[in-house]
């Protein structure tokens, strides 16, 4: 078993590019999940995340370039770099609606870009292995992350109970898109670990350690949208409530998360070997944020 490789599906490697988006959110209510603020407030995590996280993808990979000998992942790396640009500007934009719908965001992403900027920034280290070492942990920690990321962007692909209840169009449309362009670019991040390391300890190390980072503030956003949303009355999330809209298909399920977990241990795991480019392609090809229409 020690000695099994992942194996890519050839046939899903895809030319990656950054696309120009625009949304319109003048017509988005708060509460875009209509009468369902938790869900609403679950997904709208992703906004106080991911700007400053992709962000801090990006600075990380420009660092690695320099190390990358293969043409072809050199390549995917500058076009995952360009479609995670995109893709913290995108969500970034959202958040001056939210504050004119009367919640702002700020003290929480002010603790979101000291985790990622400080805790997880650059460091005063000496050149040679230390620089290196730690440059390689956070490549490792971006391809636990981005198992998570495809995981979820192959999700809201699926995820039909979210028009059967009505959620904003608009928001839907830049959450498939970003999750398309999740599941296009999702072998990247875990090539270039391979390519750089590979060393399967590092790899279940930083799994843990992102798992329970995102886990981590992940709820306390939950937490601080549910306390500050000016309409909600009882501001208790829990868990057994994100369980119940997993159920409902409104959310991600839990035991579908959880049987990702040993995917992704898994010594043969390729993140190719989930979610489907063909249908991501073809989402992208329709998205109107993507292609300068409107709903």
């Amino acid at each position: 078993m020690s000695n099994t490789q992942p194996v890519p599906v050839a046939s899903e490697h895809i030319e990656l590019k950054a696309r120009k988006v625009s949304f319109d959110w003048e017509r988005t209510p708060l509460h875009w999940v209509p009468g369902d603020p938790f869900t609403t407030h679950t997904i709208n995590v992703l906004h106080l995340l991911l700007p400053a996280g992709e962000r801090w993808f990006v600075h990380v990979y420009k660092q690695v370039l320099p190390y990358i000998t293969d043409e072809r992942l050199r390549a995917d790396v500058i076009g995952f770099i360009g479609q995670e640009a995109v893709h913290s500007q995108a969500h970034d934009d959202v958040l001056p609606h939210l504050r004119k719908l009367g919640l702002d965001p700020t003290p929480y992403t002010a603790q979101v870009d000291w985790f990622f900027e400080k805790l997880l920034g650059d460091r005063t280290l000496p050149p040679g292995r230390p620089r290196r070492w730690w440059l390689m942990e956070r490549v490792a920690l971006i391809a636990a992350i981005e198992h998570y990321t495809a995981f979820l962007g192959n999700w809201v692909l699926n995820a039909e109970e979210l028009d059967r209840v009505g959620a904003d169009p608009v928001m839907l449309d830049l959450l498939r898109w970003h999750g398309a362009e999740e599941v296009e670019h999702r072998s990247v991040a875990f090539e270039l670990f391979l390519h750089l390391d590979g060393g399967y300890r590092r790899r279940a190390r930083t799994w843990a350690a992102a798992f329970s980072a995102l886990v981590f503030l992940w709820q306390r956003g939950v937490r601080f949208f549910m306390e500050n949303d000016p309409t909600v009355l009882d501001a208790r999330p829990s868990v057994a409530q994100f369980v119940r809209k997993g159920r409902e298909g409104v959310l991600p399920s839990t035991p579908d998360m959880l049987r990702s977990i040993p995917r992704y241990l898994s010594r043969s795991y390729h993140p190719s070997q989930e979610g489907c480019t063909a249908q991501a392609a073809a989402y992208l090809a329709s998205s109107p944020g993507a292609n300068g229409g409107r709903i």
